[in-house]
């Protein structure tokens, strides 16, 4: 695409993933830190084309190694303003992924990237010739941009100077939509991003309601759906209300018909178990359903551990992701937790059982007062019994859902049947048609598994029996 780069350039790169036996080096992620941040600025503030690089380059670094790394591009032009920033911010992560040997996961400071072993061998050794190539692109493809600077800083503590800078900065952007809510527009947006990963993915972008990412507002939205009419943000009608507590739309249905190429024809923008939102894969927590209790925990990135239901974080995204509706798991942007309709049609914060200290921690001033403390976090339950324990303990308002087990069982399933929990009966869930479950492999001795998939199917379970094998 640009004799000048020691590399290629082309979206059929999008896909590329960097394994440890082949990645030359990690930047920022899970194990370090990082940023990416993108600022409006006036053409006299913008020297255009122009690098500056703090710490050690690519060509410095140790084979093997995990280096943080954060990108500041300051951008300027007639058309340019804040409202774009997180816009562009978000094209950054699309045309990192146009580089052969480069691969860009996530955003704002969660971003996690790796060089290739080959990218390095083919003379990518400079982070001067991946940041003129993302700024080559920027103004090939968003024409607004008329000057753009680069900054990359692999000092970890400069880093950590500008970090905080760059949080309250996303913050500020998320605070705009404080006082604008669903019912204020007739228009929502759209965002296909990350179609490359998620094909059949449809993100919808409400007030009440970020993107996946975490990183596009109904703002953000608007501004790049202006000025860029044909770019990957696009306006979605509103349409009729079919039902305002869930957040279901005539407008939404039809989208996401459209974008997920018939796959799916209904989305509830606000219900965890009824036609659920889609979920991509660059989603900042997933939440999931623990049938135990009747109850949804939350897990983000950056909890290292094992939620109660025995499963990590990359495990439960890799069976959500990938631009599917899968009742009982579900991928946010973290300010979600902060809309007045978070999962509003499954009863809000009085279903949120468990999440991550830090996570908690992170949004809570915008958990319900007396809800604070009956928030289970890994310091209070780390499986489903002690996790029970503590909900009992502090009257969480899910003992209301709670049903009290039936007659003991006839004699004849007694000594086959699991033993219940005491004053408590598993709740019976029922999936929506339309719904097609991904279930992962499960093995006992044996060396095999089966797949179920249902389509086009409704399920309800009233009783589990579990019977030993002769």
């Amino acid at each position: 695409m640009a004799d000048e780069f020691p590399f290629e350039i082309s979206p059929m790169f999008e896909g590329e993933r960097i394994r440890k036996d082949g990645m030359y080096a990690e930047l920022a992620g899970p194990k370090s830190k990082g940023f990416e941040l993108v600022r409006a600025a006036d053409m006299s503030e913008v020297e255009d084309g122009k690098f500056t690089l703090i710490g050690p380059d690519i060509s410095d670094m140790e084979e093997g190694s995990r280096y943080p790394l954060a990108m500041v591009y300051k951008i300027a032009g007639e058309l340019v303003e804040a409202d774009l920033e997180s816009i562009v911010e978000r094209r950054n992560h699309e045309f990192q992924n146009y580089i052969q040997g480069f691969m860009h996961l996530n955003q704002r400071d969660d971003v996690w990237m790796r060089v290739s072993k080959d990218a390095v061998e083919k003379g990518m050794t400079s982070f001067e010739s991946v940041a003129k190539a993302i700024m080559m692109l920027f103004k090939n493809e968003l024409p607004f941009i008329e000057a753009v600077e680069a900054i990359y800083i692999t000092d970890e503590a400069e880093i950590d100077k500008e970090i905080d800078n760059a949080r309250a900065v996303y913050k500020a952007r998320d605070d705009r939509t404080r006082d604008l809510h669903d019912e204020d527009v007739d228009t929502f947006y759209g965002c296909t991003l990350c179609a490359s990963f998620a094909p059949t993915n449809v993100c919808v972008v409400t007030p009440d309601r970020i993107s996946l990412c975490g990183a596009i507002n109904w703002f953000d939205g608007r501004a790049a759906a202006k000025v860029d009419p044909e770019g990957p943000q696009f306006a979605i009608p509103k349409g009729d209300v079919i039902d305002a507590e869930s957040g279901e739309y005539t407008g939404v249905n039809e989208a996401a018909e459209r974008l997920s190429s018939g796959e799916y024809d209904r989305i509830k923008l606000h219900s965890f178990f009824e036609y659920p939102h889609t979920s991509c894969g660059c989603f900042e927590v997933v939440g999931f359903y623990i049938p135990e209790v009747d109850g949804i925990g939350w897990v983000d990135r950056d909890f290292a551990g094992t939620a109660p239901n025995g499963l990590q974080f990359s495990t439960m995204a890799g069976q959500t992701g990938g631009g599917k509706q899968v009742v009982g798991f579900l991928g946010i942007g973290v300010n979600y937790f902060r809309s007045p309709k978070f999962i509003e049609a499954d009863g809000g914060w009085d279903r949120v059982v468990w999440m991550p200290k830090m996570l908690k921690d992170k949004v809570l001033n915008d958990i319900p007062e007396d809800m604070r403390d009956k928030v289970a976090t890994e310091e209070d339950a780390t499986d489903v019994d002690s996790l029970r324990n503590f909900l009992k303990d502090k009257e969480h308002p899910i003992l209301e859902r709670w049903v009290e087990e039936e007659e003991e069982a006839p004699e004849e399933e007694e000594a086959t049947e699991a033993a219940p929990q005491a004053g408590f009966a598993a709740p019976q869930m029922q999936m929506p048609a339309n719904f097609m479950p991904s279930m992962p492999m499960t093995g006992g001795s044996g060396s095999g598994g089966v797949k179920i998939v249902l389509k086009n199917a409704k399920v309800s379970i009233d009783k589990v029996i579990i019977k030993k094998q002769d």
